[in-house]
């Protein structure tokens, strides 16, 4: 037990210091937090219209729209400008709060790969490293980069996390776990 609790708790740390750097000092997501100096306008345009809180996509019918509705929005779209907007009335995030949901969700996805790399027992360095690489682009194959088909995105920082950290995790994880594997 006390193997895999030690196990569980330096992966998860592993997995919140690179977010932090990725996001924060190195700006690997930079493309994603892109700068405009029309921000200003945009915002002061959102609130003078009252939209609601809510994230949306530009243009779009409404939900009880009919299928005549639909037709004719996707036909006159082609060519024609789309957006996507997450919109918030007031910044008032809890950083620290944050930061600590951010920790126990790296903390419980680490926990998920130990519980999996130690039902094997023929784990080694090398089955333990694919494997944390496996579940990460399992993620970010499914999420990040679906999402990015999708919505145009650039998912090349996600894949540069997915790498890092879950390669990071793994080599610590092929180190640590096999190690008197049998008591």
């Amino acid at each position: 037990m006390k193997k895999t609790i030690i196990a569980t708790l330096v992966a998860g740390l592993i997995l919140f210091f690179w977010q932090f750097a990725s996001w924060g000092p190195l700006f690997v997501h930079g493309s994603g937090m892109e700068y405009t100096p029309k921000q200003d306008a945009l915002l002061k345009a959102m609130a003078d219209q009252g939209l609601e809180e809510g994230a949306y996509f530009l243009p779009n019918v409404p939900q009880n729209a009919t299928n005549e509705q639909r037709t004719a929005l996707q036909e006159s779209m082609p060519g024609k400008p789309w957006a996507q907007i997450r919109y918030h009335k007031a910044h008032d995030f809890s950083f620290p709060m944050n930061l600590l949901r951010g920790f126990v969700i790296d903390v419980l996805a680490a926990f998920f790969l130990v519980w999996i790399l130690m039902s094997n027992r023929g784990n080694n360095f090398k089955h333990s490293l694919l494997t944390s690489l496996a579940v990460g682009m399992i993620g970010y194959l499914t999420i990040s980069y679906l999402d990015s088909i999708w919505f145009e995105t650039n998912s090349i920082p996600y894949l540069i996390d997915t790498i890092v950290a879950w390669g990071l995790v793994g080599c610590w994880l092929g180190w640590y776990l096999p190690r008197d594997a049998t008591k």
